[in-house]
């Protein structure tokens, strides 16, 4: 299955800063590639900057039983911690 995780930075987050973010992103995405079940991994910027927009796609190639495993997991955790609080909203959409 394919998990995404679409992302909107907050707007005070100017672009140059989702720019420099981008490259620290990717790797920590990247790392998941260590864990069972986890087959690739996109982490695609949007490339056009309106307001209307989202800004940022992740994409996880997946098990599904891979899925509880990567929620718990250190890198999410991560995630989560280091930029949930520059977010202003996001959706996740798995399918097949």
């Amino acid at each position: 299955m394919k998990h995404c995780i679409i992302s909107k930075f907050k707007p005070e987050i100017e672009k140059e800063q989702k720019a420099a973010m981008l490259p620290e992103i990717k790797t920590l995405f990247e790392g998941l590639l260590g864990i069972d079940g986890i087959h690739g991994v996109e982490v695609i910027p949007n490339c056009v900057d309106r307001a209307n927009r989202y800004d940022l796609l992740i994409r996880i190639d997946m098990e599904e039983a891979a899925l509880p495993v990567y929620d718990e997991s250190e890198l999410h955790h991560k995630w989560k911690d280091q930029y949930g609080d520059l977010l202003e909203k996001k959706a996740i959409f798995d399918y097949e």
